[in-house]
């Protein structure tokens, strides 16, 4: 891959990760002169398809097995239903984590 800013004679290494409708969902570029972490590479598909599956975000240096964080309320009344159903993992209404089995 050409990249702007990049030198007219090299290319850019590219990871891109397309789902299976053919969207693509990430893009990872690496200059000639650093090489590709392939445990960031899995860790994003697993994010990737985490998300997809259980309709949740991934943080930051998030690894399999770790807490995930639940989408907010985006009503009133689911936000008060949260709120009546505390957990450990409930930091507030809009900020949730939770562990997947």
């Amino acid at each position: 891959m050409i990249a702007p800013g990049a030198s007219a004679t090299t290319t850019v290494r590219t990871v891109f990760f397309i789902d299976d409708q053919g969207i693509v969902r990430a893009l990872i570029y690496y200059p000639l002169t650093l090489g590709r972490n392939i445990d960031e590479i899995l860790r994003v598909v697993d994010g990737l398809q985490t998300s997809a599956k259980q309709g949740v975000a991934i943080p930051a240096n998030w690894t399999p097995g770790q807490s995930v964080i639940v989408p907010p309320p985006t009503t009133t009344r689911d936000m008060r239903q949260r709120l009546t159903e505390k957990s450990d993992e409930q930091k507030d209404w809009y900020y949730t984590t939770k562990k997947l089995n």
